[in-house]
């Protein structure tokens, strides 16, 4: 099954961001596609190269960047929420890239399923 998956919320406020990504580790361990990470509203700070936890804390950031690096996921940043978040392309942890909705639009055309985390 070929998944599209939705982020609303920010890394360290929700537990949306490390439920995506563990969904996302256990589907591709099942055998299953991830077609895009889509990062939206608070979930762009996801993205966020500036980021900075404790050393003891885990770092959501790095694990999307690994993941996607380790099995070519797609993983797009909303350039409207991110901008309204000052987030801009130089500040992407690596791995991201800025798009604008259309991308979600294809997700959902593409994906046999669009699985949404956060509000």
């Amino acid at each position: 099954m070929k998944f599209g998956i939705l982020v609303n919320e920010g890394p360290y406020q929700h537990q949306a961001g490390d439920s995506a990504y563990l969904f996302c580790k256990a589907a591709l361990a099942r055998g299953h596609e991830i077609h895009r990470v889509f990062f939206y509203h608070d979930g762009v700070n996801n993205a966020s190269k500036l980021t900075e936890p404790p050393q003891d804390d885990r770092n959501i950031v790095s694990r999307w960047s690994k993941l996607a690096e380790e099995f070519d996921i797609d993983l797009v940043v909303c350039v409207a929420a991110a901008l309204r978040r000052g987030i801009k392309e130089e500040n992407l942890a690596p791995n991201f890239r800025i798009s604008g909705l259309g991308q979600l639009v294809e997700t959902g055309i593409q994906a046999d399923r669009l699985v949404t985390f956060g509000d």
